[in-house]
């Protein structure tokens, strides 16, 4: 690598971490929000705010083909899935701490390897699958002390993982069909159709959590925020990977879990326990290694045509 490349991968890295850190201001706003209006709700407005924002940018700069959508029914998945998964998550935040509600919902590079597996017969082999049974381990010890006060809710963040799993496989599957700008606005666009039956639904249930009233001024401006922070964080990790390869900013996600803590310390008083900490230590380096394991699989690839094992 020249000077010059491993200078522009060092920047690569650097608007990376801000994008990422980014996200996990816009999940504050969100745990801001807690019993103020229900989680599917804040998905629903956070999503139609982007989706307007990424539309006017989208008709002033493609024009014509701006609103077209090519392969439809992967769109439609992954309008689907990050509706599901924004959902779960958002309301995980009105029960979990910040920083717990992040580590678990970085098991979805573990849910990919299995659903890979299960759908596409992918073979795991043994390292992969101890990475996965030590990243569910961490969730355990982050779920332990509020795993019975939480009931099924402690469930919401490893479906928002789940969901968040699916969509990395459907955006695979939609890679160079359209450009990152009309990509993110279809998902935004598509999300906002399904979270509002889905927000209708859960209001008309009965169930208090998910009761909806007229949103006050202020949960719309934080809403607003929310939509802002994660437009901007996705366009910083769009101009990321254009200075760098994708290997060496995937592994700058795992700074949202750092700055989730010292958010939540600062602005709830959710200070980390040893418990956080340790689950949190072990879905990261089990993350981290399995991501090592799958960019040398796919360099093996690439040279010899043929996967290892």
């Amino acid at each position: 690598m020249t000077q010059s490349a491993g200078r522009s991968e060092v920047v690569a890295m650097a608007i990376a971490l801000a994008g990422y850190a980014i996200f996990s201001i816009g999940d504050a706003l969100v745990r801001s929000m807690a019993g103020a209006w229900p989680g599917s709700a804040i998905a629903l407005l956070r999503y139609a705010i982007g989706a307007a924002m990424l539309g006017g940018l989208l008709l002033a700069r493609e024009r014509r083909t701006a609103f077209s959508c090519p392969l439809p029914l992967v769109q439609v998945g992954r309008g689907a899935a990050i509706a599901l998964a924004t959902t779960c998550f958002f309301t995980t935040l009105g029960f979990m701490p910040l920083a717990d509600a992040t580590a678990i919902q970085f098991t979805s590079p573990m849910w990919v390897a299995l659903l890979s597996a299960v759908l596409f017969g992918e073979r795991i082999g043994w390292r992969r699958a101890l990475l996965i049974l030590i990243a569910f381990g961490g969730v355990l010890v982050i779920l332990r002390p509020d795993l019975v006060r939480l009931g099924p809710v402690a469930a919401l963040p490893l479906l928002a993982a789940l969901f968040m799993a699916m969509l990395i496989m459907l955006n695979r599957r939609a890679a160079g069909a359209t450009s990152i700008l009309q990509s993110q606005f279809l998902i935004a666009f598509i999300a906002t159709l399904i979270l509002l039956p889905v927000t209708i639904i859960g209001h008309l249930s009965g169930a208090a959590r998910f009761a909806m009233a007229w949103p006050a001024p202020l949960v719309v401006l934080k809403c607003a925020g929310v939509a802002v922070t994660g437009t901007i964080g996705h366009l910083l990790l769009f101009v990321a990977t254009t200075r760098a390869s994708a290997t060496a900013v995937a592994p700058m996600t795992y700074v949202q879990i750092l700055v989730a803590i010292a958010i939540g310390w600062a602005a709830f008083g959710t200070r980390p326990d040893a418990a956080m900490l340790a689950g949190s230590g072990l879905v990261i380096a089990a993350g981290l290694i399995l991501f090592r394991i799958s960019r040398r699989a796919a360099q093996d690839v690439g040279e010899s045509g043929s996967t290892p094992e």
